[in-house]
């Protein structure tokens, strides 16, 4: 999201960081386990058949959960290479350019995710997210009634609670929490008292929280008296992703390596946790490694890599046409040759690699240019976020 910060809530425990995640583990492990746990065991396996098909798209959901992103992209590009044909790489990496703040990415994936049998119930919660994201609350309200029936149905109804809020439906939103909070789900607390900030309300969200933990609702009152005033898809961003428009002072951080929303989960269940001071920076995410020992997997810094791009530009939509026509024209240069976009924060880029030094990039690059395509070589930060192109 242009113009946007993602803003952390504090975490200091990782076991609180994954109270809020608990809900959703049956959507990738058919263990008892946390997700950190269900990623460890997923790259153990990784390590001895990295082309596991299940194995990379549980890795891929459980790195998602993490909070990892871009991990999880990994997972799920490698798990559409060993599977191209399947609707679980396609759904993953929906879920992923949603959880990145960008829906618009999301619904190609989605789109050929349904036009290779995916049912909606499947992933209608990640691309209802994307509606929602994208200010379309009734498209969104849509495809979560839709996957109540599916294995996230726990975190489907937290969103369509949200969106109800979003759309000015109070007591709808409240009656689709009532079976959460029959159950005692720990994320209730935190969306009930959104869905009363969302609703024009944030004094009455603010002494919603302090009924539940006195005195420590001052941590998040910017964030909760902010919310009305946003637009109705930056409010999905805000309460869904952590995710709000620049708010200049006002910059919430956390510990990184999850949920950034589970710091209110955390505050409002623990009375030892508090909303850690402005100024922190976040740790991270990287790729997890497919041979590295469960041990290893932490958020590290991302390593740069040397790539070739082929196009520049704000319309990623774009990109998918250039990428045919050049692969169609020239089929035997572009064997076997998968396309990437990079987005950085003042374009997006069309790319082919990663390659293993320069001299293997200017190979390419000569062998494209006696066909009439120019490409430059390309060296990514840390802050870019890259994922297969959607085709």
């Amino acid at each position: 999201m242009r113009g946007s910060v993602k803003i952390r809530l504090a975490t200091a425990l990782l076991a609180a960081s994954l109270a809020s995640m608990a809900s959703a583990q049956g959507s990738y492990s058919p263990y008892n386990e946390s997700p950190a746990t269900a990623l460890a065991r997923y790259v153990r396996t990784l390590a001895t058949d990295p082309k596991d098909f299940e194995t990379l798209i549980g890795a891929g959901k459980a790195a998602l959960e993490m909070g990892d992103a871009q991990a999880a992209a990994g997972f799920f590009a490698r798990a559409d290479e060993v599977n191209p044909r399947s609707s679980l790489p396609q759904a993953g990496m929906g879920a992923v350019s949603v959880a990145n703040g960008d829906p618009q990415a999301a619904l190609p994936y989605f789109k050929r995710a349904q036009e290779l049998g995916l049912p909606l119930s499947a992933f209608g919660c990640d691309r209802g997210l994307a509606y929602d994201l994208l200010g379309q609350q009734t498209q969104a309200q849509a495809d979560y009634r839709a996957a109540l029936s599916g294995r996230d149905s726990d975190e489907t109804r937290r969103r369509l609670a949200l969106s109800l809020a979003i759309s000015g439906d109070r007591n709808g939103a409240l009656q689709t929490l009532a079976p959460l909070s029959a159950k005692g789900d720990p994320g209730v607390a935190r969306v009930r008292a959104f869905v009363l900030a969302l609703t024009g309300d944030p004094n009455s969200a603010i002494r919603a929280i302090n009924a539940v933990m006195p005195g420590q609702s001052a941590g998040v009152a910017p964030f909760i008296q902010r919310l009305p005033s946003l637009t109705a898809g930056q409010r999905a961003a805000a309460v869904n992703l952590g995710i709000v428009p620049d708010a200049g002072s006002y910059v919430v951080a956390g510990n990184g390596g999850g949920d950034r929303l589970s710091g209110i989960d955390a505050l409002l269940t623990t009375p030892q946790q508090a909303v850690q001071p402005a100024g922190q920076t976040p740790q991270p995410v990287v790729q997890a490694s497919y041979s590295r020992p469960a041990a290893a997997v932490r958020p590290a810094p991302a390593q740069s890599k040397i790539w070739l791009q082929l196009a520049s530009g704000q319309n990623v939509d774009d990109f998918t046409g250039r990428f045919q026509r050049m692969k169609s024209q020239n089929p035997d240069i572009f064997k076997d040759i998968k396309p990437y976009v990079a987005r950085s924060a003042d374009r997006a880029r069309l790319l082919i690699g990663p390659f293993r030094g320069a001299s293997d990039a200017q190979i390419l690059a000569e062998d494209l240019d006696t066909v009439g395509i120019t490409s430059f070589r390309f060296t990514n930060s840390q802050t870019d976020r890259i994922a297969p192109l959607a085709m």
